[in-house]
């Protein structure tokens, strides 16, 4: 059976951390924008401040992106709060984000392991376990936040996970158990990772493909060719564009 997260007529376009070539990433703006054009599914991550509260925010510090400096984790909200991503867009808190959207799916990828019990209080406070998709590089992390929120949360593979399923393409044997989903890159240093191969493996075994990050229409409509069951990119018109052009966007 089809996790609710999962439930799509076709491929999943995803507008990642917003569409982070658009508009400021990981902000409000940046998903009402993808939520406009018709994104059933955005991806953001996750941090924590010192006080506990989740925020949408991808790198351990505020540097990068907005007007303020400091590690996250070593702020409060309050100081966090105070920081304006490109000098002008509030951070957001998670609880708010899933509240504000209430109808949209997120995938969310825990950047610490501090965020991991913040992040499934949060589930379980705005009772959006259905529409969450938890995923990290780390296997352990995700298998925290499961086994906090329980066995309905649909979480991604870690990385043995992800070589396991390229050995199956070979028919080597190996268990993948515990996930729904593959969220990979095209390809990892030399190694290709998404193959017609590596697709029917995992397919194989149940589970969905999904593809991090690709802005280039060409690749992404290669992807859609080899059957994935998702694309993730920074350029939310240039994906809708080529699902449409490939028939997957609805209507």
């Amino acid at each position: 059976m089809t996790h609710p997260y999962l439930a799509s007529d076709g491929p999943i376009g995803f507008a990642h951390r917003g569409g982070a070539s658009v508009h400021p990433e990981n902000t409000e703006r940046a998903f009402r924008h993808a939520v406009d054009l018709g994104f059933t599914h955005l991806e953001t991550d996750v941090h924590v401040t010192s006080d506990g509260v989740a925020v949408a925010f991808h790198d351990d510090v505020l540097d990068r992106v907005t007007d303020r400096e400091g590690v996250v984790a070593q702020l409060t909200w309050k100081e966090v709060s105070r920081a304006k991503v490109s000098g002008v867009e509030e951070i957001c808190r998670l609880d708010d984000l899933l509240a504000t959207f209430p109808d949209t799916r997120f995938n969310l990828d825990p950047k610490h392991d501090a965020a991991v019990r913040p992040l499934a209080d949060v589930l379980d406070r705005v009772a959006a376990v259905d529409r969450v998709c938890v995923t990290s590089f780390s296997g352990r992390r995700t298998r925290r936040v499961k086994a906090l929120v329980g066995a309905r949360l649909c979480t991604g593979a870690g990385p043995v996970q992800v070589a396991a399923t390229l050995a199956a393409g070979w028919h080597v044997p190996l268990p993948v158990r515990g996930i729904e989903v593959l969220q990979v890159p095209v390809r990892s240093g030399p190694v290709a990772v998404v193959t017609e191969r590596f697709v029917a493996a995992a397919h194989r075994k149940g589970l969905h493909v999904h593809v991090w990050t690709v802005d280039d229409p060409d690749e992404i409509g290669h992807l859609l060719d080899l059957g994935v069951d998702g694309v993730m990119s920074d350029e939310p018109e240039v994906l809708r564009s080529v699902f449409q052009a490939h028939g997957h966007w609805p209507a």
